[in-house]
């Protein structure tokens, strides 16, 4: 079935959008009605587009009321579930703000940090992205608002929790950074999270959006890296912040660990340096997998006591 926007109009049909906040739920959760709270009072937001990828029933209703109701909001429906990249560019096709804001539906940002994210990158070069800082319900910042480049290496040291032993060898540094002191100020950053970004939607559209070859986990990685790769900067902003739940969605562990397996296969293999890589790659293939789920399995178990 084709997507099917129902599409308001905003307050002033003849100003551009200055943001435009991109909100992909599926199977979401309380959080979903936290997250759009924070982004209704946003100063800098001018416009939510809400991608349903197959809610149930009751929520899919709710939200239609929800743009019956409110002339800022854009909802996509009727597509199913086809996966965080494609439901992201299909936010991108519709919106019409200079900056496209990604949200996950379980962050809840704190005010301002949308104005703060379009300031840290003005004078970036361009293709750019920003990244927020995610914290939990304590303030301590969460895993992947900052990382560094993925190699089949550091993704083998982070599933075996070797990082630790970063203090005796740099060999095991950990990818994601952050235990690091927090910065002062913005700083380049190779990866940020695709939970809160933002970019400009022209950089979007010519570095091709996100890949949607990933169904969900890895797309945020991946266009981090081609930015860079063209020249851009990727930048992280932390004073944008947003309060991340994390692990809302009742989507089966086995299932996103299943997706997030395939996407690192998919990256390793799309920026593997030579037909040998390539083919190390496929034989690492199952050994990724299978890591990756006895992880999921192990956390699962933790979860239920």
């Amino acid at each position: 079935m084709e997507p099917k926007a129902q599409r308001s109009r905003t307050a002033d049909a003849s100003a551009p959008a200055r943001v435009s906040a991109i909100v992909v739920t599926y199977h979401t959760g309380d959080s979903l009605e936290l997250c759009l709270r924070s982004l209704f009072s946003e100063p800098w937001v001018d416009e939510v587009i809400l991608v349903d990828n197959g809610n149930p029933a009751p929520v899919s209703s709710s939200l239609r009321a929800l743009q019956a109701d409110r002339r800022d909001v854009t909802l996509i429906q009727g597509q199913g579930n086809v996966g965080f990249a494609r439901a992201c560019n299909l936010g991108a096709e519709l919106a019409t703000g200079r900056h496209l804001l990604f949200v996950n539906p379980d962050a809840v940002l704190q005010r301002g940090a949308a104005e703060r994210m379009v300031e840290a990158g003005r004078r970036a070069r361009s293709p750019w992205i920003v990244g927020g800082r995610l914290v939990d319900k304590r303030g301590r910042e969460q895993r992947g608002a900052r990382r560094e480049l993925l190699t089949p290496w550091t993704a083998l040291v982070g599933m075996l929790g070797l990082g630790s032993l970063e203090i005796v060898s740099p060999v095991f540094r950990d990818v994601h950074r952050e235990r690091d002191p927090k910065p002062d100020t913005v700083v380049p950053m190779p990866v940020v999270s695709g939970a809160l970004m933002l970019m400009p939607r022209a950089d979007f559209v010519s570095i091709g959006g996100f890949d949607e070859g990933y169904f969900l986990h890895v797309e945020d990685i991946d266009i981090c890296r081609r930015v860079g790769e063209a020249g851009g900067a990727v930048l992280f902003e932390p004073g944008a912040e947003a309060l991340h739940f994390g692990a809302t969605s009742r989507a089966s562990w086995s299932k996103v660990e299943g997706h997030k397996a395939r996407g690192l296969v998919r990256y390793f293999e799309k920026f593997a340096a030579s037909p040998a890589e390539r083919a190390a790659i496929k034989l690492l293939s199952p050994v990724i997998g299978a890591m990756l789920m006895a992880r999921g399995f192990l956390r699962a178990l933790v979860r239920r006591r």
